[in-house]
């Protein structure tokens, strides 16, 4: 387990690092993780290599035991190479540049941008292959992150249309089948006709822009897999992560794509950023850990916890007396195993003068710097149990196509595609019933229930593990426009919808509509579920019934006939349909159901108390946290605000 700071020595005067080497140490540290923003001071000039600095702080933290995360430094180039090569930056839509200053500024198809990162990335690998003290590799930082994730620069053009020249094997009239390019008249005779898909009158053709989306994933998670194996050459058997960003399933790239080649995922946890006005609730802090743990389905790293407030021009919340704290023991909790704070000094100069870390600007030990010491003090013996995987019989199935199908055509004003999945997860976490988060992709054959919310386009892979799941035992719950389009995000001629999967659901979608706010609709039982009532909204499939059982059916005056809530038996197992958004009542009524057949059986606490388990036998320890800013119970003793409690589990 290790447990440190982020720690960025080219920004403090040389004098200061020995002593803020023996803070770290008195932290309780064994690492710290450095480089990552350090292109500039490694290559001054182009070609002239120094890494003299590193190599200091390097020795003088090795002398104290202290152990190294080394990154590589591509996320922010230097200003000499934009200048020699001012193509290496990446576009805005309307394909102004991006001025050289932020930071991830490069265009992922760069070629410039290769050749430069491979020359820094190997003098760097080559220098330190020999230096016990690095324990891991970071490459580059929050991939994707803050628009990054899409460019309009001629590069990406000419990029983007080898993608699809390769896609169809050079057919130029096959891509114009494919996206029925016949509409409004946008046959191609040739692939360098084809455009990006930047802002136009009305919208551009849907199959074209889902391989856009899929060119800007493959784009990022080439330029990753390109620095893995560039390190593994250097470095063979490196530990080798990349710390993501949250909101990972709104980006422009899969991350559980570019996580493949990665020996373990690191996550950068930020419960609260400036312009918040509160934290996020603490079952979506928690969704955010279960996804990243899904994204290689196994334990991570944290490498940014917040300890200070965070914002770059707006100022943000400041986690109250031991929030932080309990936030980093949740990280552990949710599969961490191990932890670096952001960061050991906030900055005084720069754009993160206002995330402010463990220590401030007047360097004073005040309360953060006690909270962080006694948590590594207080997790530090648990690292065995921390280091056991998590098992979940519940997984919540996501599809970057999917997604951004979506985002191409949203269809509901008031559908958020991660807001539905997060209120799933939410009926879970209430319960403290371990759930994953998991790429459709994934194997899902161990668990009892997977869930698929809008789940739109249709993976006929996807769909015959799906039938073997259900067959063998599990229940699948299906959504509302699940597997309504082909793998090119075209409908489908003379097909019922569920696609391919009407039979076997014992359902067709007769008719469907989208709704917005103030136009819900009432629901009511039938069956096992008669007496049942509720509302309805965002969006509803109109179910007609071949063999299924109806359980919910709709009750406005137009549209009685129809059900809303199906199930069926599949020799061993069950598949549901829910057919529109539903109350939060009824969705849990069906979850219930659900986990019932299921035997899954969870842990009712109080309001704001998050409990789970980790390690097995008579090791076993049970983490309680109460996220509340008062006192709860949790049986028959009081936590108080925000205390994260550790004990062995009966």
């Amino acid at each position: 387990m290790y447990l440190g700071v982020d720690y960025y020595p080219e920004q403090w005067e040389p004098g200061m690092l020995e002593q803020d080497l023996d803070t770290i140490l008195d932290l309780g540290c064994n690492a710290i993780r450095i480089g990552e923003f350090g292109w500039h001071i490694m290559e001054k000039t182009e070609g002239q290599f120094d890494f003299s600095l590193f190599d200091h702080v390097i020795q003088r933290a090795k002398a104290r035991g202290l152990q190294v995360v080394m990154g590589t430094p591509t996320a922010t180039i230097p200003a000499w190479l934009a200048k020699k090569h001012p193509e290496i930056l990446s576009r805005f839509e309307d394909g102004s540049p991006r001025s050289f200053g932020g930071r991830h500024v490069y265009c992922f198809n760069s070629k410039a941008m290769y050749a430069y990162s491979e020359r820094i990335i190997r003098a760097q690998a080559q220098h330190y292959k020999d230096e016990p003290a690095i324990v891991a590799w970071q490459i580059d930082n929050e991939l994707g992150h803050e628009d990054s994730d899409i460019c309009y620069c001629p590069q990406c053009r000419a990029a983007f249309q080898d993608y699809l020249r390769r896609k169809f094997n050079g057919d130029i009239e096959a891509l114009n089948r494919t996206y029925g390019t016949t509409f409004w008249s946008q046959e191609y005779n040739d692939f360098d006709e084809i455009p990006l898909p930047a802002r136009t009158i009305t919208t551009h053709n849907p199959a074209l822009r889902l391989d856009w989306e899929r060119f800007r994933s493959e784009s990022i998670r080439k330029f990753a897999q390109f620095q893995c194996d560039l390190l593994r050459e250097i470095l063979p058997g490196a530990v080798i992560l990349h710390d993501f960003p949250g909101g990972g399933l709104s980006k422009h790239v899969d991350y559980s794509r570019v996580a493949e080649p990665l020996t373990v995922v690191a996550y950068n946890n930020y419960p609260v950023w400036g312009g918040q006005r509160e934290p996020l609730a603490p079952n979506e802090i928690a969704f955010g850990l279960d996804y990243i743990r899904g994204l290689r389905r196994q334990n991570f790293w944290i490498t940014e916890a917040i300890m200070g407030a965070q914002g770059h021009d707006v100022t943000g919340f400041s986690p109250r007396p031991n929030q932080a704290k309990m936030w980093a023991c949740q990280g552990m909790a949710r599969g961490c195993e191990s932890l670096f704070f952001f960061r050991y000094r906030g900055a005084t100069k720069g754009a993160e003068q206002f995330c402010y870390g463990i220590l401030d600007a007047d360097n004073v030990k005040r309360r953060k710097y006690y909270e962080v010491q006694s948590f590594f003090r207080e997790i530090r013996p648990y690292a065995p149990q921390l280091a056991s995987p998590i098992t979940s019989q519940v997984a919540i199935l996501y599809d970057y196509d999917s997604l951004a199908a979506f985002r191409i055509q949203r269809q509901s004003l008031t559908l958020d595609c991660e807001g539905e999945m997060k209120k799933y997860h939410k009926f879970f976490y209430d319960r403290n019933i371990p759930v994953d988060v998991i790429p459709a992709r994934a194997d899902f054959s161990g668990y009892k229930v997977v869930i698929l919310p809008q789940m739109i386009v249709t993976d006929p892979r996807l769909q015959q593990r799906l039938k073997d799941f259900v067959q063998q035992g599990g229940i699948a719950l299906l959504t509302y426009r699940d597997f309504v389009k082909d793998l090119d995000n075209n409908l489908v001629l003379g097909k019922q919808l569920p696609l391919d999967f009407d039979d076997f659901a014992g359902v067709c979608v007769a008719e469907t509509e989208s709704l917005q706010e103030g136009q819900d609709f009432p629901l009511g039982g039938e069956g096992d579920w008669s007496g049942a009532q509720g509302q309805g909204g965002i969006f509803r499939d109109m179910l007609l019934c071949s063999d299924a059982q109806v359980l919910l059916r709709y009750r406005d005056p137009f549209y009685g006939e129809y059900a809303a809530l199906t199930r069926k038996a599949q020799q061993k197992g069950w598949v549901y349909y829910l057919g529109c958004g539903v109350d939060q009542p009824l969705l849990a009524r069906l979850l219930e159901e659900i986990c019932t057949r299921q035997g899954i059986a969870g842990e009712k606490t109080a309001p704001g108390v998050e409990v789970v388990y980790r390690g097995s036998g008579k090791d076993r320890i049970r983490m309680v946290m109460n996220h509340n800013a008062g006192p709860a119970d949790y049986r028959g003793r009081t936590l108080e605000p925000f205390q994260c409690t550790i004990e062995p589990a009966e």
